[in-house]
């Protein structure tokens, strides 16, 4: 006989530093500044080209550093974005870890990161020259470049740390599972302080499998939007340091649940009743110890997809009913795949700190079908405690997470 399991209500963590490069910019701010001008920030690939429209979310070249001489064999595009996001002076997520790694030691921060490319761009690469000049290049490493651990495995050693390393990869949700993942490390005592997220890399591999799939939008992605036509890819990084509960950490957004499920209803479709999604979201509810009308905003998954946005507006509305706040930020950023839930958690927590509902860019007809408080413009005429992220991947791979304030 086979009965749900229940999670137990968690600990709040206290997410101590966040930081998030994506298209929009380096850093919180930049991300926060493109948030308020409600402009989509996609354009025409300039990586690589295809022979199909697309509109890609693509990091400038002058915002990732180089990789030094020391750690050269991780040379990639996804350790450059996760680079970019350490070193971000304004966000302080290295000093932040430095700190955490004085205070419990270095075999108790560990890492875990979600991706879905990981290195794949450098593969490519290497086989267009294997295919043009007869062998792969000599610096070119599957272990350190290609594996979906080897940026883990980069950000370990240029940070000196000792414990757990390893990444998740679960298409969509491979982030925002990190966070989970995270959150268990501590909880049980693995851990006292972990760095997670997410961080994809544009690549040949995945746009034109998603247009093999007919889910690429010929135009900047719209979710949510009556003729929405597919996705706009994006790359990024969003990381966050979470640590176990100390009072000097009480200000500090924390992360208050985290609820996961795998549906499995099919390969690459979400489940048609958003059943899987709504379980990721009632598990998280669960496990923060919160009532659904008690969370005052959601970040939707909302990929723009005609099924994906239908099917998690089925899930949503069986968990909140039509009085949730709700919109979908992939109209700017683009999707991120594997960085996807770190880059939203980044939106979450800048949601929590400057205390506004970001509208849906991109949006100028609602799906009528779509009822309740879809926030098609950004609002500041709230007040904002607790945020739910949502994230669902292929395979029925579903992660929410929720994150707020604490109070006495």
């Amino acid at each position: 006989m086979n009965q749900e399991v229940r999670p137990h209500q968690a600990v709040p963590l206290p997410i101590t530093a966040c930081t998030v490069v994506s298209n929009c910019g380096a850093g919180t701010e930049a991300l926060f500044k493109a948030l308020q001008a409600e402009k989509t920030a996609l354009k025409k690939p300039a990586l690589f080209s295809v022979d199909f429209p697309a509109f890609v979310g693509e990091v400038a070249a002058d915002l990732l550093p180089p990789i030094p001489p020391s750690l050269k064999a991780y040379a990639t595009r996804n350790a450059r974005l996760a680079l970019a996001a350490l070193d971000h002076d304004e966000d302080h997520l290295r000093s932040a870890i430095e700190r955490a790694t004085a205070r419990y030691g270095a075999e108790r921060v560990g890492i875990v990161l979600g991706t879905s490319t990981s290195g794949i761009y450098e593969t490519e690469q290497a086989y267009r020259a294997l295919q043009t000049e007869g062998q792969i290049p000599e610096d070119y490493g599957f272990p350190t470049q290609h594996a979906w651990v080897a940026t883990a495995r980069f950000l370990q050693e240029a940070l000196q740390l000792e414990g757990p390393c390893y990444a998740i990869s679960t298409a969509c949700s491979s982030s925002s599972k990190s966070i989970a993942a995270a959150q268990r490390l501590i909880t049980t005592g693995v851990c006292d302080a972990v760095i997670a997220g997410g961080i994809d890399s544009l690549c040949r591999m995945t746009l034109h499998g998603f247009h093999s799939l007919n889910l690429v939008s010929p135009a900047p992605c719209t979710p949510l939007d009556a003729d929405r036509s597919g996705i706009s890819l994006g790359e990024g990084a969003g990381l966050m340091l979470l640590e176990r509960p100390r009072t000097m950490h009480q200000d500090c957004v924390h992360l208050l649940g985290a609820g996961e499920s795998s549906d499995a209803h099919h390969m690459t479709a979400p489940h048609p009743e958003g059943k899987g999604a709504a379980l990721a979201m009632t598990h998280a509810l669960a496990q923060a110890g919160l009532e659904p009308h008690q969370i005052d905003y959601l970040n939707l998954h909302a990929t723009g997809t005609p099924k994906n946005d239908a099917s998690e507006l089925l899930g949503v509305h069986a968990v909140f009913g039509p009085d949730i706040h709700c919109s979908g930020t992939k109209g700017l950023t683009g999707h991120t795949l594997g960085a996807a839930g770190g880059i939203e958690a980044a939106i979450s927590w800048l949601a929590l700190q400057q205390q506004f509902l970001p509208g849906t860019c991109g949006l100028q007809q609602l799906d009528p079908a779509f009822q309740g408080k879809i926030v098609t413009k950004n609002r500041f005429d709230v007040s904002v405690n607790t945020v739910m992220s949502n994230n669902f991947g292929f395979g029925g791979n579903n992660a929410s997470l929720i994150f707020g304030w604490l109070h006495d």
